[in-house]
């Protein structure tokens, strides 16, 4: 047997503090030699932190980087333990992404970043240079803070041990194939990859799916937290084995750093590719890859003072299993996805940013709901952890909640009621339902409530400059739609205000230091469709659902009402969405899919077709033909796919002030980061519309498309071959 024990690691790393970051490090380090392991991974750009962004491209940043790692090789960090260390490095007027293999105080190789990710979130190729000279050593200088004994070689690949570097995993030729052909058996894959509902489950296959057919170790390691920005980075580090998951950590914590720990044998890789002919065929005219040779033995053989990891099973998450010991693979819920992943990088935007607490206009509804149900998470996250001998978290509890005389938090409600303000801002128009829910939900998570009446503030508005006169339609009886959105949009923009006023004075009133950093409560489909006011209290600091769908939020909303204690969500998922900003009339009742002229249903199906599918008017028209065919005409699904892209355009101007979000949700609109497209559109889209309504006319319009029989065959409407079909993109009139 060849015996070897390894260590990956969950690492809370933050964009350029490196004090930080070298400590979590140094920890990590620490915590894999106690115990035992021989190789320790740490995640991708873990010494200055993945989030640098544009700081990359300062020299400080890597001349900083290099500091911190002369620092760790200098000490015994790395005596008898091989690591990976991922930091920036420039070789000539190149800067790479690499990650530097130390061992016993010296740099065995640095091995920089072939495939670079510049999709979606990530925009490293504004940043970094791919390596392209694949199979070649090349020589390295190190800086001259580095004395010479420090260095061995630069190269790219090592013999049994090698790394792929994130993106470089999920490439269409990864470089693990050829690399498993020419012997190499543990695999070193060092990421930073960021949370997203439903993504865990395409990762670990992916893991899997690296050594199912030509075997060996995958060692992966992750940041856990947020770095600086939107992304949520959830961790998750894990050791896979030939096809199957032997160690995983956690997806969501407040730990700064976790070791995750996994003993095999490598015996095991060798039986396997002995196993298969057509890897030993393969492999018999490999292309040679370039190799150094560390005379230091890293494994140990047979010895009943290790035992081995077993494979987990795999199963959905449920309590039961959890409460049976039988080890398994962690997927967490959607809901509890929404709970911790956000709550998670609640916690650390506030712990970082210098703030003691949030304040949240609560509404009753439930996007605000939402929001709150998410810092009562938070607390009761924080709570949990000082009880588990967290002294980090429950340090950073008691400088946020400004406690004394040795006291910490023991009751999340306590703890809420320092740290956490909430305010229904009612007017005329609302109702005593949603202030009831508010002031009900408020009482459930402990939070510090008030109700404020901004009737008087906005009446005023409405005098300024004789407004009252050009408004008076309607406050008499909603008057048009012109009139209508002027009122609305004043009470929503004050809100906003006060808000902010009170963000500041609360604090000062209750004789607490520092700032509270508003909460935004505004959803990704809202978003999409531009249903909201700019400038709006949907305007905040931070947004921890600005990126999450109605319908996932309403699910969560289920969910917390019973898993986090607060019952009032319940009631206030089963009332239908309302801004309240139109006078109460019996026969009226303002609603928000009404004035959309849209479901949140249909909203989730635009949102995944325009930018998952990459549709344009045209193409989203011909896919919903397939899909709502059985139930819509053409010309029904031609209006549909029309009114969506025209508010989508005009309202499009609202993404480029839209408050920073949690990003969760792939089909997220926001123009900062994310969803690089333009704001100013021709919202009569001439040239598409016109296509389909020649496609209408082809297909004569009038007349529903699917008959009865193909609608019976649902394997046919809903599978796939009937074009490209978004997920849960259900029938707009049945609903999902």
């Amino acid at each position: 047997m060849r015996l070897l024990k390894v260590a990956t690691c969950n690492l809370n790393q933050w964009a350029m503090d490196f004090d930080c970051n070298l400590k979590n490090i140094k920890e990590s380090i620490t915590q894999a030699k106690q115990a035992g392991a021989v190789i320790r991974l740490g995640p991708e750009l873990e010494i200055t932190g993945y989030g640098c962004e544009d700081h990359f491209l300062e020299l400080d940043t890597i001349n900083h980087g290099w500091e911190c790692l002369k620092e760790i090789l200098v000490g015994d960090w790395t005596d008898g333990i091989l690591c990976s260390i991922g930091m920036p490095v420039i070789k000539g007027s190149e800067r790479y992404n690499c990650q530097v293999l130390c061992f016993n105080r010296k740099i065995i190789m640095i091995r920089p970043k072939m495939w670079l990710a510049n999709d979606g979130n990530y925009r490293e190729l504004r940043w970094f240079t791919a390596w392209k000279h694949k199979d070649q050593l090349v020589d390295f200088q190190l800086p001259r803070l580095f004395h010479r004994n420090l260095c061995i070689l630069n190269l790219l690949v090592c013999r049994a041990v090698a790394a792929e570097v994130c993106e470089e995993l999920f490439t269409p030729i990864p470089p693990h194939a050829e690399l498993a052909l020419n012997g190499v058996e543990v695999f070193m894959n060092a990421s930073g990859s960021h949370h997203q509902l439903r993504k865990l489950d395409v990762r670990l296959r992916a893991f899997t799916g690296a050594t199912h057919t030509c075997g060996g170790v995958y060692m992966y390691s992750n940041h856990q937290g947020c770095d600086g920005g939107r992304l949520y980075y959830d961790g998750c580090s894990c050791v896979v084995m030939n096809g199957e998951v032997v160690a995983q950590g956690s997806q969501f914590s407040l730990r700064d750093s976790e070791v995750v720990l996994g003993q095999v044998d490598l015996d095991a890789v060798a039986s396997l590719r002995g196993s298969i002919s057509s890897f030993q065929e393969q492999a018999s005219y490999k292309n040679t890859v370039s190799s150094v040779l560390v005379p230091y033995k890293l494994c140990q053989p047979f010895s009943m003072q290790m035992s081995l990891s077993s494979p987990l099973k795999v199963s959905s998450w449920s309590f039961s299993i959890a409460k049976s010991g039988i080890p398994h693979i962690n997927y967490h819920s959607p809901e509890e996805e929404i709970a911790f992943g956000p709550g998670c990088w609640l916690w650390d935007y506030l712990r970082r940013s210098g703030a003691s607490g949030f304040l949240l206009p609560l509404s009753g509804g439930a996007d605000s709901s939402s929001v709150a149900a998410i810092v009562g998470c938070m607390c009761q996250l924080v709570v949990k952890e000082i009880d588990n001998g967290d002294e980090q978290v429950k340090a950073d509890a008691i400088r946020i909640g400004n406690y004394t005389d040795r006291q910490f938090p023991t009751d999340s409600k306590e703890f809420a009621k320092r740290i956490f303000y909430t305010v229904f801002m009612g007017s005329e128009n609302s109702s005593e339902d949603t202030k009831k829910r508010a002031k009900e939900l408020a009482d459930e998570i402990g939070s510090w409530h008030l109700d404020v009446s901004i009737d008087g503030v906005w009446t005023s508005e409405l005098y300024h400059k004789n407004f009252l006169f050009i408004f008076s339609v309607v406050l008499v009886d909603g008057g048009s739609n012109i009139e209508n959105l002027g009122p609305q949009n004043i009470q929503a923009r004050i809100r906003m205000v006060l808000a902010f006023m009170l963000a500041s004075l609360l604090p000062w009133v209750h004789s607490k230091p520092g700032f509270y950093l508003v909460l935004g409560s505004s959803n990704v489909d809202e978003g999409l469709r531009g249903y909201l006011t700019k400038y709006d209290c949907s305007s905040a600091d931070i947004n921890p659902i600005g990126s999450i769908s109605k319908q996932d939020l309403r699910a969560f909303l289920r969910w917390a009402a019973i898993h986090l204690g607060y019952s009032s969500l319940a009631e206030i998922e089963a009332a239908p969405p309302t801004a309240e900003l139109e006078p109460i009339r019996s026969n009226y009742c303002q609603l928000d899919e009404v004035d959309m002229g849209m479901t949140y249903e249909e909203l989730s199906v635009y949102g995944r077709l325009r930018k998952i599918f990459r549709c344009g008017p045209v193409s989203m028209f011909k896919n919903l033909c397939y899909r709502w065919g059985s139930r819509l005409s053409p010309l029904e699904v031609a209006d549909k796919v029309k009114h969506f892209f025209k508010y989508y355009s005009i309202n499009r101007h609202k993404m480029t002030v839209l408050t920073p979000s949690y990003h969760a949700e792939s089909y997220s609109p926001e123009d900062n980061r994310f969803d690089l497209r333009q704001f100013l559109y021709n919202a009569r889209w001439p040239y598409q519309f016109h296509k389909m309504d020649e496609l209408v006319k082809e297909l004569d319009g009038n007349e529903v498309a699917l008959g009865e029989t193909r609608d019976r065959d649902k394997s046919r409407v809903n599978g796939v071959g009937m074009g490209i079909v978004a997920a849960g993109s259900g029938d707009p009139k049945s609903g999902l």
